[in-house]
């Protein structure tokens, strides 16, 4: 039985998680609004000068060069900016599977306990439902460490295609300028 001790132990801690998740969460929204404030501002001030340049074109061929060199610096830029949320999103998974940890590594431990209690005070002859509970923690633990497991190797594959994607997008700049200049 859990004592009011105990009971409000787990109600503070609890409120301190939730009330840190709710600072992570913040902190990853203002960081998504000032990225997308910059990013709008930049947006405006290229598209003004974009259009004070095309309106000061003099031919076809000066226009049609002057739209190629618009889309590599966009492809160029979107890589940045998905590159950026990314990070941001990434920053926020890591704080929740830290505390998803820290929340499973308490009730791993009270499970274990509450285990302990129950062999302690277990009636002879009741091996057997002891050593199925005991089997039935164990499996339990192993399959959540093998969830995480399982979650930080698709972070790392995610992480490595996005890698390889944005390298590509930034290795094709070269080739692109390569063939105008041809």
């Amino acid at each position: 039985m859990l004592t009011n001790e105990q009971l409000l132990a787990a109600h503070k801690a609890n409120v301190d998680t939730l009330l840190s998740l709710s600072a992570t969460s913040l902190d990853a929204v203002e960081k998504l609004a000032a990225l997308n404030l910059e990013v709008t501002k930049a947006a405006l001030g290229e598209a003004s000068a974009k259009a004070q340049a095309a309106l000061s074109v003099k031919d076809v061929q000066e226009l049609f060069a002057m739209q190629g060199d618009v889309l590599q610096p966009t492809a160029e830029k979107s890589a940045a900016y998905a590159r950026k949320v990314y990070d941001i999103a990434a920053g926020v998974q890591a704080e929740l599977a830290k505390a998803a940890e820290a929340g499973f590594a308490d009730v791993q431990s009270k499970v274990t306990a509450l285990v302990d209690t129950a062999v302690k005070n277990a009636p002879a002859g009741s091996e057997n439902a002891v050593t199925l509970m005991k089997a039935a923690v164990a499996a339990a633990n192993d399959t959540f460490e093998n969830v995480q497991k399982a979650a930080k190797q698709a972070v790392g594959a995610a992480e490595a295609n996005f890698a390889t994607i944005s390298s590509s997008v930034v290795a094709a700049k070269p080739a692109g300028r390569a063939k105008r200049a041809a």
